[in-house]
């Protein structure tokens, strides 16, 4: 987490590129406590996406049966949005259960925000797409069931903004080798 401890770069050119050496110095153990605290919970949301994706493709038995499952032919869309939406953009989400682009767009969103979060990679695509699909979750059902507009939806949109804002990914993760990329270098909204 670059903001919370001093660090030290050091390049090395080799024989086909630069090679950077990242070290935490001076970090305190309560600075390092939150690293991890940071990457545990970038790792249980990224699971989370991940697992949706996985019970929806195969129908689990979580939250989908196995009959309902994608690769029986089921819609990953349909039944939570035409039949568990509410709220003022009912009509939008109920016009769009079931339709094949949104299955395809919803299950490449769960997938690629799941494994981009796991691993630590492209932390801030991850982030962005992450809190628009909670964002949009949170509209299906408004106002939420327990609050008047306050939900777990909200925060963890909140929070994946801020798992990419400390690097979250750098840490039981990816990141740092990612970051390394001269792709990644070029372009850094690939961090």
């Amino acid at each position: 987490m670059e903001t919370m401890a001093a660090t030290i770069e050091r390049t090395t050119v080799g024989t086909d590129a630069a090679v950077a050496e990242t070290r935490h110095v001076g970090e305190t153990p309560r600075e390092r406590a939150a690293r991890y605290i940071f990457a545990g919970i970038r790792i249980a949301l990224g699971w989370t996406f991940l697992w949706a994706f996985l019970d929806k493709v195969f129908g689990l038995g979580f939250a989908t049966e196995a009959k309902n499952a994608w690769i029986n032919g089921g819609s990953p869309t349909k039944g939570f949005l035409t039949f568990g939406a509410a709220g003022p953009f009912t009509d939008f989400y109920q016009g769009i259960a079931g339709a094949a682009w949104a299955d395809v767009l919803f299950m490449a969103g769960l997938a690629a925000i799941g494994v981009a979060l796991l691993l630590g990679i492209g932390m801030r695509i991850a982030a962005v797409a992450g809190a628009v699909l909670y964002v949009m979750m949170w509209t299906v059902v408004l106002p939420p069931e327990n609050n008047p507009f306050m939900d777990e939806h909200l925060i963890n949109a909140a929070l994946l903004v801020g798992l990419a804002l400390v690097n979250a990914g750098a840490t039981l993760g990816l990141g740092a080798t990612w970051a390394k990329l001269p792709i990644v270098r070029r372009f850094p909204w690939l961090r």
